[in-house]
């Protein structure tokens, strides 16, 4: 199993070692999060996925049921317990 890191810079020009051949760059990851909201609240691969798949407000993400947010790459089953409590405080639910 290769565990060596290459250097890679991103398009902004930030420098950065990787392992994988994952092209996101952590500092601009780190600049994109959101302060505030549900999506400031998950990981870095899931709030992308969401994002890839549309999925911004938690009205839109209402629309699904947990199964079908669970398909989505990048969710995984620990992303759950934020995103229902962001639902409920909202007064929401997954899709049944």
């Amino acid at each position: 199993m290769n565990t060596s890191k290459e250097l890679k810079t991103c398009d902004k020009g930030h420098k950065y070692y990787k392992s994988t051949d994952c092209p996101s760059c952590p500092t601009c990851q780190q600049e994109s999060k959101p302060s505030s909201g549900f999506l400031s609240k998950l990981s870095s691969p899931a709030r992308n996925a969401l994002i890839h798949e549309g999925i911004t407000t938690l009205e839109q993400l209402s629309r699904f049921s947990e199964k079908e947010i669970l398909k989505i790459h990048g969710i995984g089953p620990a992303s759950l317990p934020t995103l229902r409590a962001a639902l409920e405080e909202k007064q929401l639910s997954f899709k049944s």
